[in-house]
């Protein structure tokens, strides 16, 4: 008579739930290295517009590290000619006053002409921001645009403008406290591919061109 074996076989309940554990964890890791590639490389192209996402106001209306190195970042494009415009996006968050009020002291005392500024100061999240911004950028008649922010933020950030019609190129600010910091920026990477798979209409937006066309989407 053959031994009793004193492990217990997995049920199929616990099979599938181990299966689907490990397809979830490689596809949020996958999704994360897509992220992380996508932020690093610099995809600027020419647009009526760069738009600069906001990030967190110290006490006192102190611009943080990571929002003064978004506006560095868009003032050296809008040198550049990349873009007539910048547009900035944020509101009030734990310290007044907007982040976007903020961004737009540090470009104007970058030397840029406030008259070419123009201000979004309602949005509390990526989503807000590409909305609400998507008034100003229509009153300025822009239809391509340059977003701005951190690496890890940008493939997200290019998906939700996309949904309200843009075409968008991308910009990252690589000198962002996140970026920096190899810990953060791992952390932070993970963090935006689980938010991508819990919005898949986010994740699967296409270019305006590519929903005209009928084509397969673009993949830059």
């Amino acid at each position: 008579m053959p031994p009793v074996s004193l492990k217990a076989r997995p049920g199929r309940v616990q099979r599938l739930l181990l299966a689907s554990a490990g397809a979830l964890t490689c596809g949020v890791f996958g999704l994360a290295f897509v992220v992380d590639r996508f932020g690093q490389r610099e995809r600027v192209a020419p647009a009526d517009a760069v738009v600069v996402l906001g990030a967190r106001v110290l006490e006192g209306g102190v611009p943080s590290a990571t929002l003064r190195a978004r506006t560095e970042k868009a003032v050296a494009l809008y040198r550049q000619g990349v873009a007539p415009r910048l547009v900035f996006s944020g509101g009030v968050g734990v310290h007044p006053p907007s982040e976007a009020s903020v961004m737009l002291a540090v470009a104007t005392t970058l030397g840029v002409p406030a008259e070419v500024c123009s201000l979004e100061e309602g949005s509390h999240s990526t989503e807000d921001n590409a909305r609400l911004t998507a008034g100003v950028l229509r009153r300025l008649g822009a239809r391509r645009v340059v977003v701005v922010s951190d690496p890890y933020h940008l493939l997200r950030a290019r998906q939700y403008f996309r949904l309200q019609g843009f075409e968008v190129a991308t910009s990252p600010a690589l000198r962002a406290e996140r970026n920096l910091n190899a810990l953060d920026r791992a952390y932070w990477t993970v963090r935006e591919a689980v938010a991508l798979l819990l919005h898949p209409r986010v994740l699967l937006a296409r270019a305006p061109e590519d929903v005209d066309a009928g084509t397969a989407p673009r993949t830059d």
